[in-house]
């Protein structure tokens, strides 16, 4: 068995942004886009207290709406953990939550059967060895009182190392390592204009988490950057396309699939942003679902907590909808992938062995056809949400396309918005 096997068969995620920057609720961006020091920054810090936190109810709704698995911000790009970090003052302990936040999340995951995922930023700006001035991302970097500052970036990279040992000791089984970001620096001319690959001393890593965890998978951020959209797996186990779901799925410079996995956003912020209010509804979630599994990949939904530590009513209300169609059709989701069928106009198709589904989006015009399936289907195709008999007829109006097969739906509406799934076996 593979140790990635368990990530195909499992398909849907929860990601989790939360730190400091849920206090100001402008994104977790928020330092880089306007500029702010770390003392101006601090303020976050000295007030960050979520006293609403409790990872058990997050946990509880992410089992719900049909999620396998959770990956939270152990440390973003601003360089606040919420571990318990030996090697940092910066860190969740040291606020006046004085928790450590991972340890309750790895807890309470765990004991709902939801395999945990860790998030860590290779970026940090508030590390003092970090480049600053010239940066692309850091907020500094047009502070010309950080020009001639001089980094010593080993340094740097040995704190970011053993930050990433302590969180793979010290909370038991990990199941996910997720690194953000990889980049290069148009702005600058020096050693660290390339921020990727062994900048990281990326083999060197790797090879550690390895060892500490064997069974672990890794995303390809390591590598990745935006002139190399995280498809190199040098690093990794898998890639990582962002807010986009690919065309025709994920294949390597040679044209071998990879295994890929699309982090989307609920509403148009990662990190909790109080003002947007643009989120996707269940049925667009549940389509976007679908289509990442039609062409074998796998989405992590982000959330964004509040500085309370509480999700919004529109992220429970939406992520309850969607794992009321899972409980019923997550059996054509789990386990399943691309179809050795071509698309259908109406909608899609996944695949677990000998075994179709028909994901309707569209009731069409009259019968559904199924392209090139004639004689090749068992005619007891059912409604997987009820297992209610769908007749496969065939009237004299389909005679002139005889390679088709064709689903007769009982009304121009249909049962269900969504995505109404056909069970259907292959002979």
């Amino acid at each position: 068995m593979k140790h990635t096997d368990w990530f195909v068969n499992d398909r849907f995620g929860m990601f989790i942004h939360w730190g400091l920057y849920a206090i100001p609720a402008r994104g977790e961006w928020l330092r880089s886009i306007e500029k702010i020091s770390v003392e101006d920054y601090q303020k976050y810090f000295d007030t960050f207290d979520p006293v609403n936190y409790d990872p058990k109810k997050w946990a509880k709704l992410a089992k719900k709406a049909g999620m396998k698995y959770a990956v939270l911000t152990a440390k973003h790009h601003d360089g606040f953990c919420l571990f318990d970090s030996k090697l940092t003052e910066y860190k969740s302990t040291n606020t006046p939550a004085k928790r450590d936040l991972v340890r309750e999340y790895v807890d309470a995951f765990r004991a709902e059967g939801i395999k945990v995922g860790l998030y860590y930023s290779t970026i940090d700006w508030y590390h003092p060895d970090y480049p600053a001035y010239g940066d692309e991302h850091h907020p500094m970097r047009d502070n010309e009182a950080f020009k001639d500052v001089k980094h010593n970036f080993p340094n740097y990279l040995e704190y970011m190392h053993g930050q990433v040992r302590e969180l793979l000791t010290n909370y038991g089984k990990i199941d996910i390592m997720w690194f953000d970001f990889s980049y290069d620096s148009p702005n600058r001319n020096d050693e660290f204009a390339c921020m990727r690959g062994e900048t990281w001393k990326a083999d060197e890593l790797v090879k550690m988490i390895r060892e500490l965890q064997p069974g672990i998978i890794i995303d390809s951020r390591l590598e990745g950057s935006a002139h190399d959209p995280f498809l190199n797996l040098s690093y990794g186990d898998f890639a990582s396309p962002e807010k986009v779901i690919p065309t025709n799925g994920m294949v390597n410079g040679k044209g071998e699939s990879i295994l890929w996995e699309a982090c989307i956003t609920l509403n148009d912020n990662w990190g909790y942003a109080a003002n947007d209010k643009n989120f996707k509804s269940a049925k667009n979630v549940i389509r976007m679902l679908i289509e990442c599994v039609s062409k074998n990949g796998n989405m992590m939904l982000n959330v964004g907590p509040n500085m309370k530590g509480e999700l919004s009513r529109e992220e429970i209300e939406i992520l309850e909808e969607v794992g009321e169609w899972m409980e019923k059709n997550g059996e054509s989701i789990y386990g399943c992938g691309i179809s050795e069928y071509p698309k259908p106009e109406w909608g899609r198709f996944t695949q677990n062995g000998k075994t179709l589904y028909a994901h309707i989006f569209d009731s069409g015009v009259g019968l559904l056809p199924l392209a090139n399936l004639n004689g090749k289907v068992d005619v007891n195709a059912r409604r997987l949400c009820d297992g209610s008999e769908m007749v496969l007829p065939r009237p004299w109006m389909v005679t002139p396309f005889p390679d088709d097969a064709f689903i007769e739906l009982s009304s121009n509406k249909l049962p269900d918005e969504a995505s109404t799934v056909v069970k259907i076996e292959l002979l």
